[in-house]
């Protein structure tokens, strides 16, 4: 059956999950892109930005499995871009260039509705004005029998932990402190304990695979 999943989201000791401040200089807030030097000292993670060399192993690894068996994915509106209230025009396609990393149906929850912008290499973003629970329908049958993934930023994750819908969520807890921003775990009191640690591994990271009991 498939499942949506979270993978390689990093998080500071201090539980952040962004920086704050937000804007299209600081796409993960102020001082958010510490989290992420591990994913591209990796050789995949140095792939998505067309350069060659970096590392191989363990987090090398987490980064493949993070897009294998994957047909859509979940975005909140933060995660696409800094744009708030509704969108004043159709220029902003999202922080990745025309190419973006996702290559298929990407859907984008906001409150305000706009035409799905397509992009090349296969990746489609679509807005979605009702809810949760109609992107993951939407996702689920865009994916065609593959998994969701579900990419963040916290709120999101947070809102589909709370609901129930989350069935994996591997986190990279990355050695520093970040002390403001988003935290991932916040408000999740109802459905904490139905989440067990199911990997654990240390490299320049700990990656945490939490999987929701069934």
């Amino acid at each position: 059956m498939p499942r949506l999943r979270v993978h390689n989201f990093s998080m500071s000791l201090d539980g952040y999950g962004a920086g704050p401040g937000q804007d299209e200089l600081h796409p993960l807030g102020v001082g958010g892109e510490l989290l992420h030097e591990w994913v591209f000292a990796t050789r995949p993670g140095r792939a998505m930005l067309d350069r060659e060399g970096g590392s191989v192993g363990v987090d090398a690894d987490f980064i493949v499995q993070g897009v294998e068996g994957i047909g859509a994915t979940i975005i909140g509106r933060n995660m696409f871009g800094p744009v708030r209230g509704p969108w004043p025009d159709d220029k902003w396609t999202g922080w990745w260039g025309e190419d973006p990393p996702y290559h298929h149906p990407v859907f984008v929850l906001t409150h305000y509705p706009r035409e799905p912008v397509v992009m090349e290499g296969g990746t489609t973003f679509y807005f979605v004005v009702d809810g949760i629970e109609s992107a993951l329908a939407q996702a689920f049958e865009a994916a065609d029998g593959l998994d969701v993934r579900l990419g963040g930023g916290a709120n999101t994750i947070q809102q589909y932990l709370r609901a129930g819908l989350l069935d994996e969520i591997h986190v990279a807890v990355v050695p520093l402190l970040l002390g403001s921003g988003e935290r991932l775990f916040d408000g999740i009191d109802p459905v904490a304990r139905d989440y067990t640690c199911t990997e654990l591994v240390a490299s320049s990271v700990a990656h945490m695979r939490l999987t929701r009991a069934v």
